[in-house]
């Protein structure tokens, strides 16, 4: 971040040399403030990944490194990094972040930690699933209620259940891995 500057929510933006933009799944360049996969540039940019050809041309398009991160630049070039694409939800065609999900339902007095994954859908695709860990009690109909009255109708979990802890992997982050395994 620049010194002396901040805005909540963002990871700063892009350090002298490193040129960033957001693209849509085409890969057309998103206007400010949508959402798209980061894909950074510049010379300090890998090349690509040590004797791994497929894994290079998969990362490397273009001479874009494509992240896999989605998030969005605000109007001055500050970058706010979303979600990982491989956990975004398509229900019924729509695109459904977990963090999106997970903050809400943080915000309810009893939820201690939550998280959310996609379950297959013969239907609409996926459906959201919320996993929450509590600090207090509370029913899976009270969290699903107070879900439904804070996130757009595709957006809501269909499905919340209560567990003993949030799975986490052995870098402290979730791991919706074990959590997909129960769904």
């Amino acid at each position: 971040q620049p010194v002396g500057e901040r805005r909540l929510g963002s990871v700063g933006k892009p350090v002298p040399g490193v040129t960033v933009k957001i693209v849509d799944a085409d890969g057309t360049i998103v206007v400010p403030g949508e959402d798209g996969e980061i894909c950074v540039g510049g010379d300090t940019v890998m090349q690509g990944y040590w004797q791994a050809p497929e894994a290079t041309a998969f990362a490397v398009r273009e001479g874009w490194l494509h992240t896999g991160d989605v998030g969005h630049l605000d109007e001055e070039g500050w970058l706010y990094v979303v979600d990982r694409i491989k956990d975004l939800i398509i229900r019924g065609g729509f695109n459904v972040y977990p963090r999106d999900v997970e903050d809400v339902l943080l915000q309810h007095p009893a939820v201690a930690a939550a998280a959310v994954v996609g379950k297959p859908d013969l239907k609409l695709g996926e459906e959201v699933i919320a996993f929450v860990q509590l600090r207090s009690p509370a029913t899976p109909e009270e969290l699903l209620t107070f879900a439904k009255a804070n996130l757009g109708a595709y957006k809501y979990p269909r499905e919340v259940r209560i567990i003993d802890a949030i799975p986490l992997t052995s870098v402290m982050k979730t791991d919706r891995k074990a959590l997909r395994a129960h769904v």
